[in-house]
């Protein structure tokens, strides 16, 4: 091979590179790389809740006429927290009723702990007035147990099912009727109207 040949040997091959990497930058790396995404609208991040602002939260009680329970909208206040929110709520269903409802708790009964697990069961300990208070009808046990339960299911979507405990005990029951061996879901079956809109509260 001459000099001459070598030459032109050389500049073909560096041309033929030169090519190849055209080729890798322009269309072969596009085909490797997904495209970058689209940027995201100036001012669209979302809203996220702030902690202690007002938010509407259903509790239940009984209605005048002893019949029922009735669902009644509120406005409690926000936690970060799943735990912390059920406290808040539970404590709210614990307080007084509005008039004319009745509460399904018994008076003096109190919030003494409460605990949540990964699997979406929440453990409501209660001082011993729960059972000892209670007016010991099937049907208003009923509505005691379940204005608890459906307090937290029907508002916190990371609990799915209840269990009420007595001074840190398991019981069997709060005065004999409904079993609380584990944790119970959600029961509409002694609310008035599922479907309906609850009441919402009345203005001061």
């Amino acid at each position: 091979m001459t000099p001459v040949q070598r030459d032109y040997w050389n500049y073909g091959a560096l041309a033929a590179a030169a090519v190849l990497g055209a080729w890798v930058l322009f269309v072969g790396l596009p085909r490797w790389y997904p495209p970058d995404p689209p940027p995201t609208a100036t001012g669209a991040t979302p809203s996220i809740p702030t902690e202690g602002e007002l938010v509407d939260a259903t509790l239940f009680y009984i209605s005048d006429d002893g019949m029922r329970l009735v669902g009644f909208e509120r406005r409690l206040e926000r936690r970060a927290e799943p735990a912390a929110q059920a406290r808040v709520i539970l404590e709210a269903q614990l307080s007084d009723p509005p008039a004319p409802l009745l509460s399904p708790i018994p008076p003096g009964t109190r919030l003494l702990a409460l605990y949540l697990t990964e699997r979406g069961d929440a453990f409501v300990d209660l001082s011993e007035e729960v059972a000892l208070g209670h007016s010991g009808g099937s049907l208003e046990e009923l509505f005691t147990v379940y204005a608890i339960v459906n307090a937290l299911t029907t508002n916190l979507p990371a609990i799915d099912a209840v269990q009420i405990l007595i001074n840190g005990r398991e019981v069997d029951t709060l005065v004999g009727h409904v079993d609380l061996q584990r944790p119970l879901e959600r029961n509409m079956q002694w609310v008035a109207d599922p479907e309906a809109e609850p009441a919402p509260e009345p203005t001061i």
